[in-house]
């Protein structure tokens, strides 16, 4: 297919659209990424730094001549709106479950003429997907699994993560939180609510932070959960989990699986 066409000098305000056009062979398009992308680790060697996650640096953004931006969520809405005053087109997506992860890939593949490559990769995406429901679908019960986005205040996952511990055969013990799209809605108010709760799997995902030990071990109550008292805290790293993008689903779904299929009743 001819891509002439389509958008060919485009900046990546997030870590994952950067990723997923690495993914799609599409990389030579980008003229600036986020101080943030990780995802490839050649990308920060080969490409210019243009925004952080909420704020951006406007001229260096004008100064690649983009003929489109691709960003994430309401948080960064006023780039959104600076850019668009500037006259440059500006996709933002807001992507909060698997299915609109999914769809937001095929989104992004379409607006740059690379349907067709990345359809292999979203073809994949949906046959784990399926794979692992069909798989759980016959557990006669779960483990309860308890997952923390941050820890002052205390933070549940997100609505994709909770879908991957379901799909992954867990039960995410705060689950009706992850159906709100702000962090601020999915607050934990008291450590005892986890306590109560009792899971067996304690998964850790700080957000730009190494994940402390030693602070959760120091919490009140914390030796009368069973995850503590088995030993079932497990650190995931947020690259992958917590970038609403590919690796959420190719990395993260069997990181999950694997950590949570040795409790599951089949």
């Amino acid at each position: 297919m001819n891509t002439s066409k389509f958008p060919q000098r485009i900046v990546c305000l997030t870590d994952e659209v950067t990723e997923w056009l690495y993914m799609l062979g599409e990389q030579e398009r980008i003229v600036g990424i986020s101080a943030f992308a990780e995802r490839p680790k050649q990308a920060k060697m080969e490409k210019p730094m243009v925004c952080g996650f909420t704020g951006a640096n406007y001229q260096k953004i004008l100064a690649t001549k983009p003929d489109l931006v691709i960003g994430f969520s309401d948080l960064q809405a006023d780039i959104a709106a600076r850019l668009i005053k500037e006259g440059i087109p500006t996709l933002i997506t807001n992507q909060r479950s698997v299915e609109e992860i999914i769809d937001t890939l095929a989104l992004i593949a379409r607006v740059i003429g690379v349907e067709h490559k990345a359809n292999i990769y979203l073809d994949k995406m949906r046959r784990m997907l399926k794979a692992a429901e069909l798989k759980t679908a016959r557990l006669k019960s779960r483990p309860k699994v308890y997952f923390e986005e941050w820890n002052s205040p205390l933070i549940s996952g997100i609505k994709w993560v909770s879908q991957l511990i379901h799909l992954a055969g867990g039960e995410d013990v705060f689950g009706e939180l992850s159906e709100h799209q702000s962090a601020k809605d999915r607050v934990i108010n008291d450590f005892q609510e986890v306590v109560t709760k009792a899971p067996e799997i304690g998964l850790f995902c700080w957000c730009g932070r190494k994940f402390d030990q030693e602070e959760l071990l120091g919490r009140p109550n914390v030796d009368q959960i069973p995850f503590v008292q088995s030993k079932q805290i497990h650190e995931i790293d947020p690259l992958f989990m917590l970038q609403p993008g590919p690796a959420a689903i190719l990395e993260g779904l069997p990181y999950l699986e694997k950590i949570i299929e040795k409790y599951t009743d089949n």
